[in-house]
């Protein structure tokens, strides 16, 4: 059978698609600007123009689009899709081409989409997961703005309000939302019903100006609401649910599930209504969704799938536009037979037959039957359609009217294929019963036979041509073959032969294999149809997806073109009779669509009568043409396979075992596991004073990497390999080092100006570096985007962005702004390895990939790519490409293939293919005139600008190398993977590991070299010179010279090598290979003298004795070291007794004793030669002196092993010479520096990266200035000098790591309790802020008729008495009584408090000084100094821990505040204005505990309290996060900008001092390196620090516990300023006019613990505080410099204002120190209160002038407090169960008592004065006489109290108290003999003097979601009646105080709430004229008072 698996030339193009996608969406139809229609069905956008009756289509989408949105501009649309990470396009409905894509913010699906209405830059989404997110987008940028929770129910429409900016409002299931867009941050409030509506669905939205919204309702009302608030209700305005509202210029129009449409005014007053369902063209349940009007044109689309166009003018009758199937499946499709009648017939589940004209494409006819239809025939003549119905009968049409002419139930399950034979004398119709029955069609359709046979439902059938024979396919992969009409089974294969077929429709069978790739199912593909004239076949899959193979097609994974659209499964295809259109339906889509067939004839005669320019002929230029046709994804039969080294390449693995960063992580298990605190106490080696520093790397990364070899604008050359990017000046032959990555560089790029480099790296999460070639410095890290490594970079021709492709499956490609750090665009590159991307050297938005067996031409959209494959044609064959550079013409490239060859491509076409070099072309790149390629043939290549003639060809050989090169080449003609043509001179890089610069005369230039691929494991070097020898798994020797640094010789090996070794005088080197040999080899020209091979496996290690060098000890992976005699060249013994591997072998200076180590950790000694294993004590040991030490185990080297390592993590160590250092490399590519001996655990080391991977071995100089080291897999050799310490500063590096964070500390108790401090405790469960609540729903007049109702309730003849007595009427001047009215409303007056005990610096000057900035509780606090008057910022719901004020002119009085939380916010706001600018929320966790301004002020920093401390650089104003970092696992206290920058700033905390510069999206950080800053004096340990200050010239200054204060230049300590303050330094200012530096801290005395320096912290000022007040000033937590004073903010929750003059201070703030107030109290008669706190203090308060008049400190902490009625004394309850009574006047304690041992709860005086009660947590309430003096006698205690007594009233009387209890119950007791009383008669008639009670049937209200009035809800902790009776105050766990009226006995009563305090109100109290209510806080420590307002008062 012939075949081939190549793709056909034929085309399809989508022509036209029926249907339009009504059900389950809505609002999702409009005109454009051009009126032309936009609207979806399936996964296509199409854009209609009625006029010219064309479509185009949008087909970016790979599934259903569900939601549309139009742009202002009336051009863009938005769409989004449904599936597992749906996206959204942006498109331009003029050009149907892909503007920006938006990926990643919703998973399931895209419900609603919104345009901005101001210009349209922002758009709103939101999904359909399980919170129904909402996502505002900057769509051009693909950015999300900011992201939260929708609702927990489905979201129907999301809008932005088009009248207010930055407002959205969404609707869904039973809510509405009104939305609040504020920097990142999306805050809402929802809709408040309240009596005018009731809960229910709404589904669309429209807006009027003044804050007006409109929704429409599932009961076909429209609420109008204005704010949140529900104003008024359009009852009726439809009779069911109104889907749809669309505000045009003139009003309103309104589409309902009535089948009416209304128009309405501009004030929504109802104009007219048009009911669509008695229009002719209507009927009966027509459901509209969606509305859209322009001028006098009403578009409707409904849920049936039609589109009508309405004018306003006419309404009687109404335009079809569009129709199509709904509901359910479409499966049945039937072609008419006659050619000259193009017309088709569908039918669907929604149990309808519809008839269409291919030609008009209209809809011609349309029949509704019983069931729904899945299969469809026309006969032979076209005159009859036979439908198969789902119930297994089928029905028989006349085409002409539709008329019946026969139904047939012969089976009971679905039919879903049936065929009119050619010759139209039978029906075959094939059933789910898996049987085909024939009818007769002139037998009135007798069923005349039957096949059988099938074991499953049949899927496909066909007749042949002579109708005399039937093929099926079945469920079962079955193929069958019959004979016609008796239906018996033919099963002879010659027969089968024989048969010519009408119709090919089976998808099984060899003629039909190529459409089935591998591992596919045999159900993917669900139809198929055959052209036989073009040879062609096109099918219709599970994946959505229309394809064209040739036919036949008998290879399995034949090449076809594809095309998209479909969004699901398609489940049928036909081609048309005439051939000239395809017919594709849609099950999940109901969609149907038309697409036109250009066979393969059309196509050539097409390109014969068009200028051939790269294009695929007039096909593609057709508006129409939108489609997707690209060739297979399939593997290719003719592939030939990757080169080997491709290959190789393409196979590698790039993951590690062990990455640099899990270094950190065994630390921390490690220091867990082993006793966390105890473990870190113990003592630790000392620090080596001496360190290293990089000279020389030999090396350069070939075998894997191409084009990253670069001259820079200097001259210089830059390239890489291991971990290290290196500048290499080729003129003096000198290296300088990038070290900043982690891991293995791959792959780097030069930018356009040749000053900056970006190199990527190997890694979990690998970072792309950009750095400045000049500085070292790095100026961007781009992050968070690859797995596995970056294997491919390059800068766009602007240089303002960069391109990068990662390793991971689908080869991610990222576009960056590289200098912010932003990724502008992702997508998925190719299922194989991508070698290299290269942009459009014209256009900035597109790229081009190259790969394994593929070529992509990309085009940036927004956050997202639209792509385009190569098409080959038949210019060459598909091929692997390996590199590809532009040349001057645009859009044309050139690709290097691994065939050798060039292809040039226009656009996306092939144009010519050129031979260039015998094996893979590597390299390309452009020159002044033309190219250069390079090769694996050795072979560089010079061609013209056309790449026509190849100029100039230069070979790499040996013969070529010029003498003055520092170096030898090691083979000749290498493969070349990099090369380059600068300052007169070709550059080139081998595979190799050779860089040569290749001179214009042929003469090549030896630059830098190294080993080869394979791991490097041998080093030795030599005993006498500054030599060194090392072996490779590359096979190789090599002698390497270190000053200067170059390789001397290299020796070929027959075999891998892993060891090596010098004999004493150097004379000799042995060699241990990977198969168990050894080699003993003349030094000098590598001549062979011994070769031993006595074992099988790795010889680890290998070493001569000391002295003549008479033995040599060999270890290996056999366990064991054989000793061989080098004069005698035999073995002459074996050291035994190692269970593992040996992994080192030491001698010792006697060459007597053999030291080894195994991989089992065993240490042990033999002597030698005998090999007789000795046991030596630790004593012994530690004297005996070694001719080397390179063991890692033993008690001498026991400190080298990091935490949480095994014994195979440190694989080399070395000690010096000299015996004081030594070195280590181990598996996370560190080399690091000891002082020997490191005995103890986890000694303090310096240590150095560099090697990306494990290290392998380490070795010291003959006279220790240099110290070699290995990379294993990086095969890199690294010199590093040995840098001596200075007497004063040391040695140091920024790699240096002193590890000083584990040592022990001194203590102080205030910085231990920050340490400790847990704010997750104090944070909400459920803040009631951010919570959903429900909308009120009881009026506020309700409650005053039940108010009323209750009061006047009175029995006959007797009125009943007051529940609560009432302060006297206010009398007037002329002595008439006033009406009292009630508290109306309450503002926030005065806060007494500020938050000093765990925060800092959170105090600043404003205005020049005028004003003060703090916080307390959740209030930010504007104080204006000259009136003494406050004003708040409320927004917090939260504790407020850090603030900070934006010090440029340009953001005068901007401040920053950040909270606890689960999710803490920042927010920005105005000081003046209270206004908030920016709320910053979504990324810390638990808290934000500081936040620092940039230097410009555009930047915010943020650090969080969550695990990992993280901190965050903000662009505050957009809310967009700048770059993040995890700074410690321990606590940090403070975190500032540099007053001069906007990218540095320093971290200080728990023993932590970080330096950090923002470097594009990432934040480099260097710790601070500790030095000797005194002549002799010892190393500085690391101090937990509390503060910082600024200087000039990179001088920064941080505050420490023990009070000293170290000054750092740069990251290294410059000096001391030792005790500074007597305790810590927690508080630090720069004054930035004058550069003095204010710092606080804790003294001893009073005096100094303010203190300001000059500049350079060498003199200073101390303050004695010359104030009255200061007696508690011992701890400063906040310094502030203002013109000439102080500000100083402390623990104790105190602000004062020092003159610098006079040392003068004055009290500006007071409050309670840290602990919760309880205790509350208003003065009977004067406008005074008393506090108590857990602060062991009671403080007297005066409201009028809000100042202190008191504080008494009483010694414990005190929980009630209560004046007597006179005033006159002041009784306290403390928690101890003590009780105290103060003389108010004199402050001295009348009297004291403690009969109770649990804490006090409430103290009442009686109304008389003459008891005292007190309740406590013992169940009691205790009496006590006053009158009987200051002894206190207890008199009696109440009886049968169940819980505490938690609250105390009094009867007007003194005779009864009533107890509320911790039980939730109300008791009433007898004064003073505690008896209960329970008599409700006589409980009625008490007149209680106060009410305190949180429960009882006159405050049910008061406790939301209660419904029984006996109990309270418990998050209500106190309440206060007013003095007049008519108003309660509440406090609650929430931080709400509450008004309500009272009484309140309504559930769910209603009330007006207040913020400012953070968490509980614990006590509330009105004054004693009702102007102000105080009340009290719990966690926050603060006493708010309130003003009430309403209230008369004379």
């Amino acid at each position: 059978m012939a075949g081939t698996k190549a793709a056909p030339q034929s085309q399809l193009r989508l022509q036209w698609v029926y249907g339009y996608r009504g059900h389950q969406t809505h609002n999702n139809l409009c005109y454009t600007g051009k009126k032309d229609i936009v609207y979806f069905v399936a996964g296509v956008g199409v854009v209609f123009n009625v006029r010219e009756h064309t479509q185009s289509f949008f087909v970016g989408h790979d599934d259903d689009i569900i939601s549309l949105a139009l742009h202002p501009d009336q051009k863009h649309v938005a769409t989004g899709q449904i599936g597992k990470a749906p996206y959204i396009c942006v498109w331009d409905s003029s050009t149907v081409q892909t503007v920006s894509i938006l990926n990643g913010g919703h998973t399931h699906g895209v419900a609603a989409l919104d345009f901005s209405s101001k210009n349209g830059s922002r758009l709103v989404s939101v999904g359909l997961d399980r919170y129904s997110t909402i996502s505002i987008w900057d769509w051009r940028k693909g950015k999300i703005l900011a992201t939260t929770r929708g609702h927990s129910d489905r979201v129907f429409d999301i809008q932005f309000h088009h009248y207010k900016e930055d407002f959205v409002v969404s609707c869904g299931v039973k809510h509405i939302k009104f939305w609040n867009f504020c920097g990142n941050s999306l805050s809402n409030k929802k809709g408040v019903l309240g009596k005018v509506g009731k809960i229910q669905d709404h589904f669309c939205l429209a807006f009027a100006p003044d804050d007006i919204t409109y929704s429409g309702t599932a009961i076909g009302d429209i609420y109008i609401w204005h704010g949140n608030e529900l104003k008024q209700t359009i009852k009726k305005a439809h009779t069911a649910a109104v889907f749809s509202i669309h505000q045009y210029t003139q009003g309103f129009v309104t589409g309902s599930k009535d089948s009416s449409v209304c128009l309405w005014t501009t004030d929504f007053d109802l104009i007219t209504k048009i009911d669509l369902s008695i229009l002719p063209e209507g009927y009966k349940g027509l459901s509209i969704r969606s509305v859209y009007q322009r001028d006098a044109v009403i578009l409707l689309g409904t849920q049936d799938s039609e589109i009508y166009e309405l004018s306003t003018g006419d309404e009687t009758k109404a335009r079809v536009l569009m129709r199509g199937h709904a509901q359910g499946e479409l499966w049945a499709l039937a072609v008419h037979p006659n050619s000259k009648k193009p017309l088709f017939a569908t039918g669907s589940d929604d149990k309808s037959i519809r008839v269409w004209s291919m030609a008009d494409n209209a809809l011609l006819s349309l029949i509704r039957v019983q069931d729904k239809v899945r299969s469809l025939a026309f006969n032979c003549d076209g005159v009859h359609l036979a439908a198969g119905m789902w119930n297994g009968s089928f029905t028989v049409f006349k085409t002409r009217d539709m008329s019946v002419v026969v139904e047939i139930k012969d089976r009971k399950e679905v039919l879903h294929e049936m065929k009119y034979s050619p010759d139209g004398h039978h029906l075959a119709v094939g059933s789910n019963d898996n049987y085909v029955d024939v009818y007769s069609v002139a037998e009135d359709y007798k069923k005349v036979g039957q096949c059988s046979g099938n074991s499953s439902f049949i899927t496909h059938l066909d007749w042949s041509v002579d109708s005399n024979h039937l093929q099926t396919n079945s469920g079962a992969a079955e193929m069958l073959y019959f004979k016609m009409p008796s239906g018996k089974r033919i099963t002879g294969q010659e027969e089968i032969d024989s048969i010519t077929w009408a119709t090919w429709t089976r998808v099984l069978g060899q003629e039909t294999s190529g459409i089935w790739e591998k591992y596919t199912d045999t159900n993917d593909v669900n139809a198929v149809d055959v052209s036989f004239e073009h040879e062609l076949m096109v099918t219709g899959d599970d994946f959505g997806l229309v394809k064209l193979f040739k036919f036949p097609s008998p290879k399995k994974g034949a090449k076809f073109k594809k095309y998209v659209g479909h969004s699901a499964h398609v489940t049928n295809v036909r081609f048309s009779s005439d051939r000239k259109f395809v017919l594709s339906i849609g099950g999940a889509d109901q969609a149907i669509f038309q697409w036109r067939f250009s066979s393969e004839d059309a196509q050539l005669t097409a390109r014969s009568t068009a200028d051939y320019d790269g294009s695929a002929g007039p096909l593609l230029s057709c508006a129409a043409v939108d489609s997707d046709s690209q060739q297979s994804d399939s593997d290719s039969s003719d592939y030939e396979g990757l080169d080997s080294d491709l290959e190789a390449e393409n196979q590698m693995d790039y993951r590690r075992a062990v990455y640099k960063e899990d270094a950190a992580v065994l630390k921390k298990n490690a220091w867990s596991n082993e006793g966390g605190a105890e473990c870190k106490r113990t003592a630790r080696c000392s620090l080596p004073s001496a360190g290293l520093s990089l000279k020389h790397v030999f090396g350069y990364r070939g075998y894997d990497c191409r084009n990253n070899l670069f001259y820079l604008q200097t001259s210089e050359i830059v390239y890489h390999v291991a971990g290290v990017a290196i500048v290499l000046n080729k003129t003096t032959g000198t290296q300088r080092f990038y070290t900043a990555h982690t891991d293995d560089i791959l792959c780097l790029a030069v930018h356009p100006t040749k000053d900056y480099v970006a190199t990527g790296q190997v890694g979990r999460l690998p970072p792309v570096h950009v750095w400045d070639a000049g500085t070292l410095k790095t100026l961007s890290i781009l992050q968070g985007e690859h797995q596995r490594g970056v294997c491919a970079l390059n800068f766009s021709r602007d240089g303002k962005r960069l391109v990068s492709v990662g390793l991971d499956d689908n080869h991610l490609i990222n576009i960056w702004d590289w200098k912010k750090g932003e990724k502008l665009a992702s997508t998925r590159g190719h299922k194989d390895k991508i070698f290299m991307v290269c942009w459009n050297s014209q256009d900035n938005l597109k790229l081009v990939t190259v790969g394994v067996r593929h070529i992509k031409f990309w085009t940036q959209a927004g956050g997202g790519f639209t792509s385009s494959r190569g098409v080959f044609g038949s210019v060459a064959k598909q091929d692997t490409m390996l590199c590809v550079v532009f040349g001057l013409q645009p859009d044309v490239c050139y690709t290097g293939t691994q065939g050798g060859s060039v292809y040039v491509w226009k656009e996306t076409t092939l144009q010519k293919a050129v031979k260039a070099h015998e094996g893979p072309v590597f390299a390309i790149c452009t020159v002044e005139m033309g190219f250069i390629t390079c090769g694996k043939d050795g072979c560089i290549r010079l061609w013209d600008e056309t790449f026509d003639k190849c100029i100039k060809v230069y070979t790499v050989e040996k013969h070529a190398l010029r003498t003055d090169s520092c170096g030898v080449l090691t083979a000749d003609r290498p493969a070349i993977r990099a090369a380059v043509l600068g300052h007169g001179c070709l550059l080139a890089g081998t595979k190799n590991g050779e860089v040569l610069e290749i001179h214009k005369d042929g003469g090549i230039q030896l630059l830098a070299q190294g080993h080869m691929a394979g791991e490097l494991w041998g080093l030795a070097t030599h005993p006498l010179k500054n030599m060194f020898a090392t072996t490779s798994d590359d096979r190789t020797l090599r002698l390497w010279q270190l000053e200067p640094c170059r390789l001397l010789s290299i020796h070929a090996l027959p075999k891998p090598s892993r060891a090596v070794s010098f004999s004493p005088d150097g004379c000799l080197v042995a060699v241990g290979y990977y198969d168990g040999s050894v080699s003993v080899l003349k030094a000098g020209d590598f001549s062979q003298i011994y070769s031993f091979h006595h074992r099988k496996e790795n010889i680890s290690d290998i070493r001569f004795s000391p002295g003549a060098g008479k033995y040599l000890a060999v270890g290996s992976h056999e366990n064991h070291v054989d000793v061989y005699n080098m004069v005698t060249g035999r073995r002459v013994g074996t050291c035994k007794g190692s269970s593992s591997y040996i992994t080192h072998v030491d001698w010792d200076v006697e060459g007597k004793l053999i030291h080894t180590n195994s991989g089992a950790k065993e240490e042990l000694f033999f002597e030698s030669p005998k090999c007789q294993r000795m046991q030596i004590s630790r004593g012994v040991l530690e004297k005996m002196r070694w001719a080397t030490f390179t063991c890692v185990l033993g008690d001498l080297v026991s400190g080298i092993w990091p935490p949480g390592t095994d014994v195979t993590d440190v694989n080399s160590a070395c000690l010096s010479h000299g015996g004081g250092l030594l070195a280590t490399g181990d598996d996370f590519g560190f080399v690091k520096v000891f002082e020997f001996p490191v005995t103890g655990k986890h000694a303090k080391f310096k240590k150095y990266q560099g090697h990306s991977a494990h290290v392998t071995k380490v070795r010291w100089s003959h006279d220790d200035r240099f110290l070699v080291s290995t990379g294993g897999n990086d095969t890199a050799v690294m010199v590093w000098q040995q840098q001596r310490a200075s007497p004063v500063n040391g040695c140091h590096g920024d790699s240096d790591d002193s590890d000083t964070d584990s040592e022990e500390e001194g203590y102080d108790s205030d910085v231990a309790y920050e340490k400790s401090i847990d704010y997750t405790k104090k944070i909400y469960t459920e803040n009631i802020r951010e919570k959903d609540e429900a909308a009120v729903t009881i009026e506020t007049d309700e409650l005053e008729d039940e108010a009323h109702t209750y009061i006047k309730r009175v029995s006959r003849g007797q009125t009943e008495p007051e529940k609560v007595q009432k302060a006297a009427p206010p009398v007037t001047s002329s002595g008439r009584i006033q009406k009292v009215g009630e508290v109306e409303d309450l503002v926030l007056d005065h806060i007494f408090g500020y938050r000093g005990f765990d925060c800092r610096n959170n105090a600043l000057y404003l205005n020049d000084g005028s004003h003060v900035v703090y916080h307390a509780a959740g209030a930010g606090v504007v104080l204006d100094l000259a009136s003494g008057t406050q004003t708040f910022y409320l927004e917090h719901t939260d504790d407020i821990i850090c603030l900070t004020a934006n010090k440029h002119p340009k953001f005068k009085n901007v401040i920053a505040t950040g909270q606890i939380g689960a999710k803490p916010a920042i927010r920005i706001w105005d000081a003046m204005s209270k206004t908030t600018l920016s709320i910053l929320q979504g990324f810390h966790e638990k808290g934000v505990c500081a936040v620092s301004f940039s230097s410009t002020g555009k930047y915010l920093l943020s650090v969080g309290v969550g695990d990992g401390h993280d901190i965050v650089v903000w662009r505050w104003q957009d809310g967009s996060k700048v770059a993040s970092a995890l700074a410690s696992e321990w606590r940090i206290f403070q975190a500032e900008f540099r007053p001069d920058s906007d990218t540095q700033f320093v971290t200080v905390g728990v023993k932590h001092v970080k330096f950090w510069t923002v470097v594009g999206g990432e934040i480099a950080a260097k710790r601070g390196v500790l030095a000797k800053v005194e002549e002799g004096g010892e190393m500085p340990a690391m101090q937990t620090m509390l503060s910082l200050a600024f200087s000039a010239d990179g001088i920064t200054y941080t505050g420490a516990m023990s009070g000293d204060i170290y000054v750092w230049k740069e990251n290294v300590l410059l000096r001391l300023v030792r005790k500074a303050h007597a305790g810590p330094v927690f508080s630090m200012y720069t004054t930035l006019s004058d550069g003095l530096i204010l710092t606080g801290g804790k003294e001893r005395t009073f005096e100094g613990t303010v203190k300001l320096w000059d500049q350079e912290m060498k003199r200073c000022r101390p303050f004695a505080l010359n104030s009255g007040t200061t007696e508690h000033v011992k701890v400063v937590k906040a310094v502030c410099r203002g013109k000439g004073k102080i500000l100083m903010g402390t623990k104790a929750g105190e602000l004062y204002e020092i003159s610098e003059k006079t040392d003068s201070a004055r009290l500006l703030v007071t409050g309670h120190a840290e602990g919760e107030i309880y205790g509350l109290r208003a003065h009977p008669s004067r406008p005074l209160f008393a506090t108590g706190s857990d602060d062991g203090t009671v403080a007297i308060w005066d409201l009028s002038d809000k100042s202190l008049i008191r504080k008494m400190d009483i010694r414990g902490a005190a929980r009630c407090v209560d004046y007597s009625p006179d005033g006159q004394l002041l009784a306290v309850g403390l928690k101890s169960g003590e009780f105290i009574i103060v003389s108010v006047s004199d402050e001295l304690v009348w009297g004291r008592k403690r009969d109770r041992h649990s804490s006090v709860y409430d103290i009442r005086f009686s109304p008389d004065g003459q008891y005292l009660a007190v309740g406590s947590e013992e169940a009691a309430v205790d009496f006590y006489d006053l009158l009987q003096g200051s002894s206190l006698t207890r008199l009696a205690y109440c009886k049968g109290i169940a819980s505490s007594a938690k609250r105390i009233d009094f009867s007007s009387d003194s005779k009864a108290i009533r107890v509320s209890t911790g039980a939730y119950k109300a008791l009433v007791f007898e004064v003073p003999k505690g008896t209960p009383i329970s008599d409700e008669t006589c409980i009625n008639k008490i007149t209680w003097t106060s009410w305190s009670s949180t429960f009882g049937k006159e405050v049910a209200g008061i406790s939301p979601g209660k419904t029984d009035s006996s109990c309270s809800y418990p998050s209500v902790n106190c309440v206060a009646l007013s003095n007049h009776g008519n108003t309660l105050a509440t406090g609650d766990d929430y931080g709400l105080v509450k008004l309500f009226k009272f009484p309140v006995m309504a559930n769910n009563g209603f009330y007006k709430s207040y913020v400012g305090h953070c968490a509980h109100v614990t006590n509330v109290m009105f004054s004693y004229d009702d102007r102000y209510l105080i009340s009290t806080g719990g966690d926050d420590s603060c006493v708010f008072v309130w003003k009430c307002l309403g209230v008369s008062i004379p």
